[in-house]
C-alpha cells in the first residue's frame, strides 16, 4: 500500500499542467499566481504562429486522453484546490516552506540515483552534496542551506534516464489525478516511486511515512501556479501537450 500510495504522490506535479478542450471557456490569468516557467510564448519560435506544431505532438489516444483531462479538471476544482486552500488557511507560510524544502530533499535523493545511471557525475555531486548538507545542516531537510550556498539543483528522473539513453517518449499519456506525461516518462515513475517508498519507509516511522505521503501531493499543487483555463486559450489541450512533450525533450537534454 505505501508503495502505491508513493506511486500517486510522486508526479503529481505534473497535473498542475492539465487541461481539456471540453472544460469551461478560457478566462483570464489570475493575478494571483505567477506565469508559468514554461509558457508558449518562451518555447514556440517566433516564426511559429499556428498551431501546426502543436499538433505535432503523437497522441494516438487523443480522446480518451482529454476524457481524463476532463475528470482531473474537475477533481482539481472539486478536491484539489479546496484541500490546498485549507492547507494554506491551517499551516503558516514559514511552515509550508520547510514542508516543501523537506520534499525537495527527498526529490534530489531520485536526482543522485538518476543521475548515477546517466553517468552525470557533475549532476550527482550536487545532488550529493545537496542532500548531506540539507540533512545534516539543514535539519533533516526541513531548512534549504544548500540553495543558500549557491549549490545548483538539477532535477532527473527516471524518465530522464530512459530518455538519455535513447529511449523516445512514446505516445502521449494523460494520467488520472496526475496530468501530462507519455508511455515513457508514466512507465519510469514506477522505479522513482519504488525507490522513494523505500527510502521512506527505512528513515522515517510509520505515522511520519503517512503523513508526508498524504502531505507530498498537497504541497506540490500548493507550490504550482497553473490553473485550468485561465491561459486564454481556446486550444489548451493541444497547447499543454506541445509545451509537456517540448520541455521533456529539452529535460533530457539538459
Amino acid at each position: 500500500m505505501k508503495s502505491i500510495l508513493s506511486f500517486f504522490s510522486i508526479p503529481v506535479l505534473a497535473l498542475s499542467l492539465g487541461a481539456c478542450s471540453t472544460g469551461p471557456q478560457p478566462q483570464q490569468q489570475a493575478a494571483d499566481y505567477p506565469e508559468p516557467v514554461f509558457t508558449a510564448k518562451r518555447l514556440l519560435p517566433p516564426e511559429k504562429d499556428d498551431l501546426d506544431d502543436l499538433t505535432a505532438v503523437y497522441d494516438p489516444w487523443e480522446g480518451m486522453n482529454k476524457r481524463i483531462y476532463n475528470f482531473n479538471y474537475h477533481f482539481d476544482q472539486a478536491v484539489f484546490l479546496p484541500v490546498v486552500r485549507g492547507y494554506e488557511a491551517v499551516v503558516p507560510a514559514v511552515g509550508r516552506q520547510g514542508i516543501d524544502n523537506f520534499f525537495n530533499n527527498f526529490v534530489d535523493l531520485l536526482t543522485i540515483m538518476n543521475s548515477a545511471l546517466q553517468l552525470r557525475g557533475e549532476k550527482f555531486v550536487q545532488s550529493t552534496g545537496r542532500v548531506l548538507i540539507n540533512t545534516t545542516v539543514g535539519l533533516f531537510g526541513l531548512i534549504d542551506v544548500a540553495s543558500a550556498m549557491d549549490i545548483p539543483r538539477p532535477v532527473e528522473s527516471f524518465g530522464d534516464t530512459m530518455g538519455h539513453w535513447g529511449v523516445g517518449q512514446g505516445p502521449y499519456l494523460v494520467i488520472p489525478f496526475l496530468g501530462p506525461s507519455n508511455l515513457r516518462d508514466g512507465l519510469g515513475l514506477i522505479p522513482d516511486a519504488y525507490v522513494q517508498a523505500s527510502v521512506k519507509s527505512a528513515v522515517l516511522s510509520k505515522p511520519l511515512d503517512l503523513t508526508t505521503t498524504v502531505l507530498f501531493p498537497i504541497d506540490t499543487r500548493a507550490n504550482t501556479s497553473f490553473r485550468y483555463y485561465e491561459n486564454g486559450s481556446a486550444f489548451e489541450y493541444q497547447m499543454v501537450r506541445w509545451l509537456y512533450s517540448t520541455k521533456r525533450k529539452l529535460d533530457v537534454k539538459q
